[in-house]
């Protein structure tokens, strides 16, 4: 009943609320980064969500597109800038995923959307992150997030798909409050974000 009625029905509510209340702002840190990212201010990527359907997730760009002289990118963390330094760690960057939500491609709670060259390297029980939405925030983001391996994030992701619940989503809300309070978690040792999943 949760899962299937009332969970997106509050998706809808709060991302209407968020977007409204953060207007002003997003309006501004839209100008900020057109101006850092050179007429850039949002990411867009292509990611799997339900049943491993492809969207595309939108977010404010938080690095440059800078390359080397092979025409490689650089780093993550050679292409981070200040501005998008502070918009990751204050997760000001998720803000644009709001609109992912009203389009019902994600949820404010669920599995985070990661890479579709990382499906085919799952295990079955791996792949059951698929069977909710995606959300902007979830259980491993709350436990962690980059900061733990990618082990530890599958076992998290299954096991919130296998207890979803209005409880639970309600504590990962608050948690995740806590968290951006605290920046914790935001990269992985030695890495600006987090390393390529390369398989079990």
């Amino acid at each position: 009943m949760y899962q299937k009625f009332v969970k997106r029905s509050l998706d809808i509510v709060i991302s209407v609320l968020v977007l409204l209340i953060f207007l002003p702002f997003g309006c501004l840190i839209t100008v900020v980064l057109t101006i850092v990212n050179h007429g850039k201010p949002f990411f867009f990527q292509v990611r799997p969500g339900l049943n491993e359907k492809l969207f595309k997730i939108m977010k404010f760009k938080t690095m440059t597109d800078a390359v080397n002289e092979q025409g490689k990118l650089l780093s993550d963390a050679e292409r981070m800038t200040a501005t998008g330094s502070f918009i990751r760690k204050t997760s000001l960057d998720e803000i644009p995923q709001l609109i992912n939500v009203l389009k019902g491609e994600m949820s404010i709670v669920g599995p985070r959307p990661l890479l579709p060259e990382y499906v085919p390297l799952y295990t079955a029980i791996q792949k059951k992150r698929h069977e909710v939405r995606p959300g902007i925030t979830g259980w491993a983001q709350v436990n962690g997030r980059n900061a733990i391996s990618w082990q530890q994030k599958f076992e998290y992701d299954v096991w919130y798909v296998q207890n979803v619940s209005a409880q639970l989503d309600i504590k990962i809300v608050f948690l995740t409050i806590q968290k951006i309070l605290k920046r914790e978690g935001i990269s992985a040792e030695n890495t600006a974000t987090m390393e390529k999943f390369k398989g079990n």
